[in-house]
């Protein structure tokens, strides 16, 4: 197994592991890794077709990067580690605990969510829906609408146009292979967690399934659905910005990340 590319930078214990979300890259980690690197071992990856890492068709599954992540974790031969995931990298981080429990002393969650429940074949009509309306129409409103309204267009668009760089035989069966996961794991991963376990929310989905961002205070049939599975979950909302609070918030996103670390043995 070809190890997936990495930034590592030296520092002190609990490192934290960075996994970025789908169509996207190590990059997106750059204010957190900053922050964290002088205390702590900090290390960022890219995923399987995502940034300098190539791609194989294995890659159009949760499973295979989880897999990438853990073995990752076992050549660094790293202290248990705080794997932080951002949206599809929420479920890499699960699966990579689940293939690598000892590796694992925290799990932090940056705004992720439910694209299937329990016995959903809803991931079969979205990889229908892309193969009908090909991968760049899909992925396009779907990337814009990651963007609070007031977020400068000159930082979102590169993302947006990162995310359609994605190879389309990979990334297009990539996308509704996140409901796949979601519909046959969610539930036992979030079942398995014995470590820590932070939700940092700032989206979420309406009935018509457009992204708003939370208030603070505010809940969703997700955050309400991990409250159940995993009761002690500590849960924080970032208000008011977009799918990216990592981006565009931070400040806040940094502090929670210095809280759950203070909470975790080093």
């Amino acid at each position: 197994m070809a190890t997936i590319e990495h930034t590592r930078t030296a520092g002190g214990t609990p490192p934290f592991v960075f996994v970025h979300g789908f169509g996207c890259a190590r990059s997106d980690w750059d204010a957190q890794v900053a922050h964290l690197s002088p205390r702590h071992e900090t290390i960022a990856v890219d995923l399987g077709g995502h940034g300098a890492t190539p791609g194989t068709m294995e890659h159009a599954r949760i499973e295979t990067h989880g897999r990438d992540v853990a073995a990752l974790l076992d050549q660094m031969k790293l202290p248990p580690a705080i794997l932080v995931g951002h949206s599809m990298g929420c479920r890499v981080v699960m699966e990579a605990a689940l293939a690598a429990p000892w590796a694992v002393s925290g799990l932090i969650l940056v705004d992720g969510s439910r694209l299937g429940a329990s016995g959903s074949k809803v991931h079969e009509a979205t990889a229908a829906q892309i193969k009908s309306v090909g991968y760049e129409a899909f992925v396009r409103p779907l990337f814009v609408a990651m963007f609070s309204p007031g977020y400068d267009r000159a930082k979102s668009e590169p993302v947006v146009a990162r995310a359609l760089a994605r190879p389309p035989d990979i990334a297009g069966a990539l996308f509704p292979d996140i409901g796949r996961w979601d519909a046959e794991k969610m539930d036992r991963a979030l079942d398995h967690i014995h470590v820590p376990l932070m939700l940092i929310q700032s989206t979420y989905q309406d009935e018509k399934r457009q992204r708003r961002s939370l208030q603070a205070g505010q809940t969703s049939p997700y955050l309400d659905m991990v409250k159940t599975r995993a009761p002690r979950a500590q849960i924080h909302v970032v208000p008011d910005v977009g799918h990216f609070p990592q981006l565009e918030a931070p400040q806040a996103v940094n502090a929670l990340l210095d809280r759950f670390a203070a909470g975790v043995k080093g």
